[in-house]
């Protein structure tokens, strides 16, 4: 997916969203936003973690390296959620 490094945080999060919410797991694009969003999740609020989250695992799209890194953002901002 070219243009995944255009979008801004919440951008990545809404549209993994929108696939999760319609039910169209779609491997190659969930595999895109996990590698683009890894190394910007500190752009990314409360809510777009949370949504980022609940998409890959309501798509069932199993990314061990973006869950760790989605945990290791959210612990120490646990306030914000």
């Amino acid at each position: 997916v070219p243009r995944l490094g255009e979008f801004k945080a919440q951008e990545l999060s809404n549209t993994v969203w929108a696939f999760g919410t319609a039910g169209e797991p779609s491997p190659a694009l969930f595999a895109a936003v996990a590698q683009e969003a890894v190394p910007r999740l500190g752009e990314f609020t409360a809510q777009n973690l949370s949504n980022t989250a609940w998409a890959f695992a309501t798509a069932d799209v199993h990314a061990p390296a973006l869950f760790s890194a989605l945990a290791e953002e959210s612990v120490p901002r646990l306030g914000e959620f």
